[in-house]
């Protein structure tokens, strides 16, 4: 074995710093691309969510003559069996009004309820809010002000 070939074992520091300055470019690139498909996967989510609380609500309707008021009575009961201050219609989280990174409320009106889903953290757990009524039409804004009845329809 000849004396350049014993000495050269291993990488110098100048490769091992470039191959770490590759991989770093690498991780910029793709770092934006992970947090927006989270994003979209916490917004599919919350589509979902809302989805999930008017079929609740047409459960709730049909057992006890009117909508829920609130998030509260479509969720687990407090103790006991199932009654119409607790439905168990929906899970514990989302009755609590947060899942999956958004915030949802839900309100009474003479004809119906309407309920909202906004992002606990705008353009982090979402970029867009949520409106939906008993007309079961989802509304959507994408801005930090909730959406509304006059927001675009969801497609």
């Amino acid at each position: 074995m000849n004396l350049r070939t014993r000495n050269r074992r291993g990488f110098s520091l100048i490769e091992l710093l470039i191959v770490i300055a590759i991989i770093l470019i690498i991780a910029a690139m793709a770092l934006p691309k992970l947090n927006r498909a989270r994003m979209q996967a916490y917004e599919a989510g919350a589509i979902k969510a809302i989805t999930t609380i008017h079929t609740a609500q047409a459960q709730y309707y049909s057992q006890f003559g009117r909508y829920a008021t609130t998030l509260t009575e479509l969720g687990p009961p407090s103790g006991g069996n199932a009654n119409a201050a607790g439905a168990d219609l929906l899970s514990g989280d989302l009755a609590m009004g947060e899942k999956g990174g958004y915030r949802f409320t839900m309100q009474a009106t003479p004809i119906g309820y309407t309920v909202n889903g906004d992002p606990v953290a705008f353009n982090n757990t979402g970029g867009r809010t949520f409106y939906s009524d008993q007309s079961l039409v989802i509304r959507q804004n994408f801005s930090e002000e909730p959406a509304t009845a006059q927001s675009e329809e969801l497609k």
